[in-house]
């Protein structure tokens, strides 16, 4: 079962990427190092509802 999800930094409150995750494979939530547009460098997107 496979569910669309948004990554956000914390930080500079960017909502920049959309991806998909399998909630039986990985029931936490994701983290994924992204490039930051605002901050020009790569940091840690979090998975918001």
């Amino acid at each position: 079962m496979r569910v669309n999800i948004t990554l956000e930094h914390k930080e500079s409150g960017e909502r920049l990427y959309l991806t998909q995750k399998n909630k039986r494979n990985t029931p936490d939530k994701l983290e994924l190092k992204k490039y930051s547009k605002k901050l020009r460098k790569h940091v840690i997107f979090k998975e918001v509802k």
